[in-house]
């Protein structure tokens, strides 16, 4: 009978500690307005680094380490993909950081998924939505985004990792203006 009690009351033990990281990382969210953060991507096997800052809603700048001075950057409604050779603009509803910058969506799918804990480092949760499957990665300990993996209707796999995280930093809006066409 012991043994049971035990059983029981480790077993509601780690329920309530995963529900409280899961409650933590939410209040997390609600009170984070930025971040800046390095960051590294993969997306079909070609990798690329750079910097970014995000401010919620929906708000990306990021500067790539490449010779070709590209820069992403959302205005909250649309992406532009910039080079010294090219302009790519896209409506920012079409792709899936439309949801990952949107905190609001994050947090409302958040409460409703059950999260899984990496080697208690990571907290993960994945969900579906539109043409595609979204999984966020949050630090254990400092509750923070550290990242993302996607797949669009495409079956593109992208996964963004996240590092030097910094949060509600003074941020200048004029990085989220969309940069004009050469």
């Amino acid at each position: 009978m012991i043994n049971k009690l035990i059983f029981l009351f480790l077993l509601f033990s780690i329920v309530d500690a995963s529900a409280n990281v899961k409650k933590k990382i939410i209040q997390n969210l609600e009170t984070t307005n930025n971040l800046t953060f390095n960051f590294e991507q993969n997306v079909n096997g070609k990798t690329e680094n750079g910097h970014c800052a995000l401010s919620y809603p929906r708000k990306l700048f990021c500067k790539y380490n490449l010779n070709n001075d590209k820069i992403l950057v959302s205005n909250g409604k649309s992406i532009v993909i910039k080079t010294n050779t090219s302009y790519y603009l896209y409506p920012l509803e079409r792709t899936p950081l439309n949801l990952i910058l949107n905190k609001k969506i994050l947090i409302n799918k958040i409460k409703n998924l059950k999260e899984r804990i990496l080697d208690n480092k990571f907290v993960n949760f994945n969900f579906f939505e539109e043409d595609f499957e979204i999984n966020i990665f949050f630090n254990y300990n400092t509750l923070d985004l550290i990242g993302w993996q996607t797949k669009d209707i495409y079956q593109n796999l992208s996964i963004t990792f996240l590092d030097s995280v910094k949060r509600n930093q003074k941020l200048d809006n004029e990085l989220f203006v969309l940069p004009q066409q050469n």
